[in-house]
């Protein structure tokens, strides 16, 4: 794990891509968050998180976050960014404040079931496969019509908005088309169901400027800040 000094400058050239991202796409600044992936990092990955002024973290196993989550002192909004099974969702209501990461109509429903039984309110997103990938999860861009009706029909999940985790390619234009697709969307869906779907989680470490032209208000970064991960 790199101290925290080493952290602090990683931070500062993360910040300073996407100050020149948004200036280049005529957007605020303050329309992009950056949410720090801590997922495979020990416990200081988040500690260092909150010290520099970041208010979340984003995991991608339900058992780390829990470990994780209740060894930190600091208060922190915990992220599931990484897939569900629908086996672990009674946990992961447990554990996370938000989901980004729902991505079918069981799981949805098993989410809305175990957030009533533990008495919240539990913010969702639902991730969109916008790339067309096989090898990643989520729903169909022709399904998402029905998948919101559904999940605006449960009485307690909260959906924030959409994501996306663009192909694996070094093609940026691969990107750039699966961020812009979930961008038209949201937009559709938004305006047919009349509801403000405002976050747009898609972005990382190689590709948030294509992502933040592209219109993200979220972008996800770990190795970036933290270094190599400790699997």
């Amino acid at each position: 794990m790199i101290d925290y000094s080493s952290f602090e400058k990683n931070l500062s050239a993360v910040r300073a891509r996407i100050v020149r991202a948004c200036e280049c796409s005529g957007r605020p600044l303050d329309s992009v968050t950056l949410l720090p992936v801590t997922k495979n990092h020990p416990l200081a990955a988040v500690e260092y998180a909150v010290r520099s002024g970041m208010c979340a973290v984003g995991e991608n196993r339900v058992q780390e976050a829990a470990d994780k989550r209740g060894s930190c002192e600091a208060r922190v909004q915990w992220e599931l960014i990484g897939h569900l099974q629908s086996n672990k969702a009674q946990n992961a209501v447990a554990i996370f404040d938000r989901i980004q990461s729902v991505d079918s109509l069981k799981l949805l429903r098993r989410l809305d079931r175990f957030a009533e039984e533990q008495g919240k309110s539990l913010a969702i997103m639902l991730q969109c496969n916008t790339g067309e990938d096989p090898n990643k999860h989520g729903f169909k861009v022709a399904e998402a019509d029905s998948v919101l009706e559904v999940a605006l029909g449960l009485e307690h999940l909260r959906v924030d908005g959409l994501m996306t985790i663009a192909p694996l390619s070094e093609d940026l234009e691969v990107a750039r088309v699966a961020f812009e697709r979930l961008r038209m969307l949201r937009d559709a869906l938004s305006e047919r169901f009349d509801v403000a779907l405002p976050e747009l989680s898609m972005g990382m470490t190689g590709d948030l400027e294509v992502a933040i032209a592209a219109g993200s208000t979220q972008i996800r970064v770990g190795t970036a800040l933290y270094g190599e991960r400790e699997y």
